[in-house]
């Protein structure tokens, strides 16, 4: 195992690795304390050793505490941390409840953790069922036509540089995201395709280029038994698309809207995709698509415990491997951008330049 490809390893069990961090009281405030944590978010893993997690405990006073959880992708995705908030606060309650704590009050969970209807290796041992080298092979026929003469956005011929890439967050005002939100309401669409749309708008402002394929993350907790499963599923589907340059915004987004409908209920494992579609690595390149676009909507848990004030936040690693990401962040009052660049691609300037783009297209919603 391992020779021909990648294989995950599921450990039954694992300790948790939690490290106090002790900062001077100069540092205050989330943001402070976020930037003072950013070197051990940075920190690798080991793939092979393990584990592929870490908490960091920033106390802050005798009722004040931060707490920085950091996990590789191979363990968890987005999805996941909402699942582990769940079961950390219910792992709290537990403890609390033991001490003597009154927690007949508390709202939104339970003091016991109840094992989840299917586990990570019960699910990967499905999907191998699933993906049988005959459905492999029809699946990639309708990509390979998908595909076809489809480029990558960026010119560039070196090979992809290991370099580690530069972090800016941007934020939308909340008027113009709702009004983004509104139109894709009315076109019958999600605040991902229109917002998607608004990109590929600004892209096409930005370089002249009407048909891209933009790669995006996808949940792939299609079933419901691995809903509060840990561990991770999501996949990534190229999504392509010609606009019209003088099309509107809202026409736009109808037909992004249609035609990525269509790439989703397609979707196969990406890096089966890869294998049967991309020749990125033999010309040392990106494969399939080199700007990377998400929208990250899975909700924190609404959790009430009385005496106890809580805020989550979740903060992008910046580990892409792309040229360029996007990813925006907020279903509801304003929105987070992240943007993530290569800097041997995409110079400062041209992110801002981009950026202001999207602003100018989504200000037509």
């Amino acid at each position: 195992p391992g020779k021909e490809r990648p294989v995950q390893l599921v450990r039954n069990t694992a300790d948790a690795v939690v490290t106090r961090l002790e900062l001077p009281e100069s540092i205050s405030g989330e943001e402070a304390v976020a930037a003072a944590l950013e070197p051990h978010f940075k920190a690798p893993f080991d793939l092979v050793a393990g584990p592929l997690h870490r908490m960091i405990m920033v106390p802050r006073g005798p009722d004040h505490c931060f707490i920085g959880l950091v996990t590789h992708h191979a363990i968890s995705d987005g999805w996941a941390l909402t699942t582990f908030v769940e079961d950390f606060m219910t792992g709290c309650i537990s403890v609390w409840r033991r001490s003597g704590k009154d927690m007949t009050r508390v709202q939104g969970l339970s003091d016991t953790l109840v094992p989840p209807p299917m586990t990570y290796s019960q699910w990967g041992a499905g999907e191998r069922a699933r993906w049988t080298p005959v459905g492999l092979e029809r699946a990639a026929v309708r990509w390979r036509a998908r595909l076809a003469d489809a480029g990558l956005f960026f010119e560039a011929t070196h090979p992809v540089a290991a370099e580690p890439l530069q972090k800016w967050v941007a934020h939308i005002p909340a008027t113009t995201a709702e009004g983004v939100r509104r139109l894709a309401r009315k076109a019958g669409a999600t605040s991902f395709t229109a917002l998607s749309a608004a990109f590929r708008i600004a892209l096409q402002r930005w370089r002249g280029k009407a048909d891209v394929v933009l790669g995006t993350p996808v949940a792939g907790r299609s079933k419901a038994a691995v809903r509060e499963t840990m561990g991770y599923f999501s996949e990534n589907v190229p999504l392509r698309c010609q606009i019209h340059p003088t099309a509107s915004l809202a026409e736009t987004v109808r037909k992004v809207h249609e035609e990525a409908v269509e790439d989703f209920a397609q979707a196969m494992p990406f890096a089966e995709l890869v294998r049967a579609v991309g020749d990125g690595a033999a010309r040392g390149r990106h494969t399939i698509y080199d700007i990377r676009f998400a929208v990250q909507n899975h909700p924190f848990p609404d959790i009430v415990v009385p005496g106890v004030s809580s805020t989550f936040r979740n903060l992008s690693s910046g580990t892409s491997r792309l040229d360029l990401a996007c990813e925006n962040t907020g279903d509801s009052g304003q929105m987070e951008i992240v943007w993530l660049r290569r800097d041997s691609v995409v110079g400062k300037p041209d992110v801002h330049e981009l950026d202001t783009l999207l602003r100018e297209v989504l200000s037509e919603a």
